[in-house]
């Protein structure tokens, strides 16, 4: 998309991952619309291109078949509770599991770390790894790459494990604060587990005391809308609660 990169004979452009374009990306995709045949791809369109659709302006094709044996992720929305956490790891470990714990606030991620040790000091040989976008490239290839070879055990995450990752051994999600997140990001989170032929299980955890209306709204909506391929469900039910 960069000005100073031009094509021969563009025919088709594929946008995977859609929602993760900016205006000034969209912008420049537009200019090229003319000549160009445009495939955009996304498990949760964004709400312009959700309203472009029902207006009729923009085809639309879903595809809702999952891949042979895949299995709905379990969702559970749930009170914040230590207890419940410990019970959802432990439930995983003891699969020979992984899991991705987010916690979306980088200053705070070491307390959560060590708050996690001592919670599960029962498993002696435990590693809680931590990842977010600050990181330095190399840093944070090491730690994914020890994710990825059972190195570590729970990953405490911010929302960068949103970013394509595929790890069939990793099907528990635990998100701290669930409010936080808007409707089609946590979708997006939640199917990072569940990749292989595994049940995952995902826990949207919230503070009562925290939830606003609208966040109560999009709570429900991910409690709804558990099967596979209902990401166009829930890209609708957040174009309604905006």
């Amino acid at each position: 998309l960069s000005r100073d990169i031009t094509f021969k004979n563009l025919g088709i452009a594929v946008i995977d991952e859609e929602q993760r374009f900016g205006g000034k990306q969209k912008e420049r995709i537009k200019e090229m619309r003319g000549d160009v045949d445009i495939i955009s791809l996304s498990a949760t369109p964004i709400p312009r291109t959700m309203q472009l659709t029902m207006a009729k302006l923009r085809d639309i094709s879903l595809l809702e078949t999952p891949p042979p044996e895949r299995l709905a992720i379990a969702t559970f929305v749930l009170p914040h509770r230590m207890a419940l956490i410990k019970e959802a790891i432990e439930r995983e470990l003891d699969r020979n599991g992984q899991v991705y714990f987010l916690h979306n606030r980088i200053d705070t991620m070491g307390m959560k770390r060590e708050r996690l040790l001592k919670l599960l000091k029962h498993y002696p040989s435990l590693q809680i790894g931590i990842i977010h976008g600050r990181m330095k490239e190399k840093e944070l290839l090491a730690v994914m790459d020890n994710f990825r070879a059972k190195k570590i055990h729970v990953l405490v995450a911010t929302t960068i494990i949103e970013n394509g990752l595929d790890i069939s051994s990793a099907n528990t999600l635990i998100v701290d604060d669930a409010t936080r997140l808007g409707l089609a990001q946590a979708h997006q989170l939640r199917g990072r587990i569940g990749r292989g032929t595994d049940q995952a299980y995902a826990y949207f955890l919230y503070r009562p005391k925290q939830v606003t209306e609208h966040a109560s709204e999009r709570l429900e909506a991910l409690r709804a809308y558990t099967n596979l391929g209902s990401g166009y469900q829930i890209a609708l039910r957040d174009l309604e609660i905006r």
